[in-house]
């Protein structure tokens, strides 16, 4: 999409740093932070987060 991680984070309402953890794999999101970053991101859920 083209977007910083600040505007992804301002946009799902957690920090920077969350991002930048969700990205390295540091951090796995709670389900709800995880639709609401698949709704954000204009993707299905399984497009972007997998097991």
């Amino acid at each position: 999409m083209n977007i910083s991680q600040q505007e992804l984070a301002d946009m799902v309402g957690v920090s920077r740093n969350t991002i930048s953890s969700l990205e390295t794999g540091q951090y796995e999101p709670t389900a709800k932070l995880a639709y609401i970053l698949a709704i954000a991101l204009d993707k299905k859920f399984e497009d972007i987060f997998y097991f």
